[in-house]
């Protein structure tokens, strides 16, 4: 069986070996004489060796500490080299992080992204586009944006903005069947609803005033993904519920309208997390503090990622 030894007795042995003297490795290591003596006898008794052989004029290694330590100034030098080589990361992070979001919010950290790349271009950012929950620890996730009630207590969560819904159609459905003028008039359009039940569902929106109502709407088709949803109103299939983040990006695309624009779903909120951590390597920890820094500003930009005045 392998004996285990203090490394820092090691480090404390190697340095009085390569200095030849106790008072020399004193100074160096800024320790009492005394207990670089005990260290060194200390290591002498885990090892069952005798090291060093001591007078009071000289200091000289024993056959075994010879051996003994050209072995061990090479695994202390290895040692200082990783620790080196760790430091120098973390002071300049670069390694892969992997993120996971719903595919909806893929565009919003498009912009982040860019502008993160150069600030730190050693960091590689493997983004998974998903409308599955991943298990961060299991497969392997750093970080991870979600949407909606979270249900795992033991990750660190940070809420960036609430998840606003507007109500969007593509210009060839309005040319078509015209434009909403109330709530009401909804219930008389074709519709995209969310996770309805044979194409019936029930919006329950908030108004300008904060006022608060709800319409039953329908639509030949109703779909559990709100980037399904998107898609269903780009193709002139009826008004729906997009999120706002990314559908006024389309609308200053041309390729959306706003459909009464002061109603709007309130949702419950877009979430940074990770796994709960004493130590998150620093590639993660720059990233998670740009995205919050970044995406927490969201609802105060301008469709083209421009930050607008702050409220009041």
């Amino acid at each position: 069986m392998a004996r285990t030894v203090d490394l820092n007795r090691v480090a404390v042995a190697v340095e009085v070996m390569e200095r030849e003297s106790f008072t020399a490795a004193t100074k160096s290591l800024g320790m009492p004489k005394s207990s670089v003596s005990r260290g060194v006898s200390a290591l002498e008794q885990e090892l069952g060796v005798t090291l060093l052989k001591r007078t009071t004029r000289k200091l000289a290694l024993t056959e075994e500490g010879r051996q003994w330590f050209e072995r061990a100034r090479v695994a202390i030098a290895e040692l200082e080299q990783a620790s080196t080589c760790l430091s120098s990361r973390e002071r300049d992070p670069h390694g892969v992080v992997r993120v996971t979001a719903p595919p909806d919010v893929g565009p919003i950290l498009l912009d982040a992204l860019a502008n993160f790349h150069p600030l730190y271009p050693q960091v590689h950012v493997e983004l998974v586009l998903t409308a599955r929950r991943m298990d961060l620890v299991g497969e392997g996730i750093d970080l991870a944006l979600r949407a909606g009630r979270l249900e795992d207590s033991t990750l660190i969560a940070r809420k960036l903005f609430a998840t606003d819904m507007g109500l969007y159609a593509s210009p060839e459905y309005i040319e078509r069947r015209g434009r909403p003028r109330t709530v009401a008039d909804l219930a008389r359009h074709d519709c995209v609803p969310f996770r309805a039940r044979e194409g019936h569902g029930v919006w329950r929106l908030s108004g300008p005033r904060g006022q608060t109502t709800k319409v039953e709407v329908t639509g030949f088709i109703s779909v559990r993904d709100v980037g399904f949803v998107v898609d269903a109103c780009l193709a002139g299939m009826g008004i729906g519920l997009g999120p706002v983040h990314l559908c006024d990006v389309l609308v200053q695309q041309g390729r959306l309208e706003r459909v009464l624009p002061g109603w709007r779903l309130t949702g419950n909120g877009l979430y940074l997390l990770h796994a709960a951590s004493a130590f998150l390597p620093r590639r993660v920890e720059v990233l998670r503090d740009y995205l919050v820094e970044r995406l927490a500003v969201t609802n105060e930009l301008s469709p083209r990622g421009k930050r607008t005045s702050p409220r009041r």
